[in-house]
């Protein structure tokens, strides 16, 4: 039987868990911070915030995230 192998995509989107892996916040503080990237970005409560969104807001190089979501 033949080795199939699962390709898992890379996540394009970003929770307050990651923004507390990455930054080493509190989880009240990068719920925050993801707030805030709603804010600038014109997005309604709930909405996602993308990888691409954090970066510009934050300043943190994209590649760096992305190393770091997979």
């Amino acid at each position: 039987m033949p080795f199939s192998q699962k390709i898992v995509p890379n996540r394009i989107v970003i929770y307050a868990k990651d923004v507390m892996n990455i930054t080493g916040r509190s989880e009240r503080t990068a719920r925050k911070i993801l707030q805030q990237v709603r804010r600038v970005n014109g997005k309604k409560r709930g909405d996602m915030i993308t990888v691409i969104e954090f970066c510009h807001f934050t300043g943190i190089d994209q590649q760096l995230v992305e190393a770091f979501l997979r």
